[in-house]
């Protein structure tokens, strides 16, 4: 079962939430509910617990509810012992007490459901969970281990929404967005099957082996597919565009620039075919068109990638230096891509020196020389890897040499 493999992973939440729930029922009041000697036997137990004493732990919330069986924290506390030392009969029978003699309490559904999980009881397991988010809706592990236990029975569009709800409420839960990745993989994955199912000759399956041959970097590929897919739907928006783009990816700009005018044609409000085409327009030189294709573009879709660097370009094409000046400051300042990056440094540095702005100019050329070699350091390091990596693998005796016959 592909979901087994978050126990490792999930160990450290669990002890987490384990230790946090001990430390809240710690505090409560014993009088009327056990004697002195059974409080200090319980207060133990929980410094047991925080200590990771398990064994010590569970003596202690042992000795508790059999000197108080209604005691139903010492119940819930013991099933979560019982849980984290692996005998989850034992803990699911100590967890299904506490909640019988006290419904409601907060996490003992949850963790009932991951000792029936643990147990590969996936109804019981989603059953229980499910009455924790439903009584504490806020509760994002709730809600993640809903959705796991679901990805478990082999339900990932139920997955995928419990995982969602989680990440809403802890968005930044690195175990959250990698189960809720895996489970919008198997949904797209299944939807992709059913299609190809019911309809393997559609222009959506020649598209779908488009994209995921671009994805690989068979831009080649790519343009075989997105063509059979034109010829089933030549006016389908979007399609012209995703072919222009793989055309200009393998080095094909007549063809982009084709593309995306069809596209265009088919859809004048893509604004992505019209920011690509002023892309293409820098790329020959032509200024003034790049930058009303631009600018339409922009109206259109506020942001898109490297705008302030192609903007910038356009400018100096046309010898708007000052206004060039201003959008090369900004992709110095904003833009990620490091090759871009380096290439926005380097035209500021002539728009400085068209400008006679010559320690400026010193200082961008200066920056682009830097980035540069840090690249390129980069670059050799990473390889330096790959061959250490090799030439420890060589040096690896075969069978053969370290069993001679």
């Amino acid at each position: 079962m592909r979901t087994r493999i978050i126990l490792g992973a999930l160990h450290f939440l669990r002890a987490k939430l384990v230790l946090a729930l001990c430390l809240a029922f710690s505090g409560i009041g014993f009088s009327g509910q056990i004697a002195q000697q059974n409080s200090e036997l319980f207060e133990k137990a929980v410094e047991s617990m925080r200590r990771g004493d398990l064994d010590s732990a569970s003596e202690g919330f042992a000795a508790a509810v059999k000197a108080s069986p209604n005691f139903a924290e010492g119940h819930f506390n013991l099933g979560l012992v019982r849980e984290e030392q692996g005998r989850f009969g034992e803990a699911i029978t100590s967890l299904q007490k506490a909640l019988s003699l006290k419904p409601g309490m907060h996490g003992a559904n949850l963790f009932l459901g991951i000792a029936f999980y643990r147990v590969y009881r996936f109804e019981s397991a989603i059953s229980a969970v499910k009455k924790e988010t439903s009584a504490y809706p806020k509760d994002a592990p709730a809600w993640m281990w809903q959705g796991v236990i679901a990805l478990a029975m082999d339900h990932p569009e139920e997955a995928a929404i419990a995982l969602d709800k989680a990440a809403s409420l802890a968005p930044d839960n690195v175990d959250i967005l990698y189960h809720r990745g895996q489970a919008h993989l198997l949904v797209s994955k299944n939807s992709y099957e059913k299609m190809f199912k019911v309809d393997p000759k559609s222009w959506r399956v020649h598209q779908v082996i488009a994209q995921a041959n671009s994805e690989a970097d068979r831009p080649l590929d790519a343009i075989a597919e997105y063509q059979e897919a034109i010829k089933l739907a030549p006016t389908q928006p979007g399609l012209h565009e995703e072919l222009g783009s793989e055309y200009r990816g393998a080095g094909k700009p007549l063809e982009a620039e084709a593309e995306f005018k069809r596209e265009l044609e088919i859809n004048p409000s893509n604004a992505i075919a019209r920011y690509k085409l002023g892309v293409l327009a820098i790329d020959r030189g032509d200024g003034a068109h790049a930058k009303e294709l631009i600018k339409a573009a922009l109206k259109q879709k506020t942001t898109f990638k490297h705008a302030d660097y192609n903007l910038g370009r356009a400018e100096m094409l046309i010898g708007n230096d000052e206004n060039a000046l201003g959008h090369l400051q900004k992709a110095t300042a904003s833009e990620t891509d490091p090759e871009v990056l380096q290439q926005a440094w380097f035209q500021l540095g002539i728009v400085y020196r068209r400008l006679h702005h010559m320690p400026e100019a010193q200082q961008a050329i200066a920056t682009f020389q830097r980035l540069k070699n840090e690249q390129a350091e980069k670059a050799q390091a990473h390889l330096n890897k790959i061959k250490a990596r090799q030439d420890a693998e060589v040096a690896q005796p075969t069978d053969t040499e370290s069993n001679p016959q």
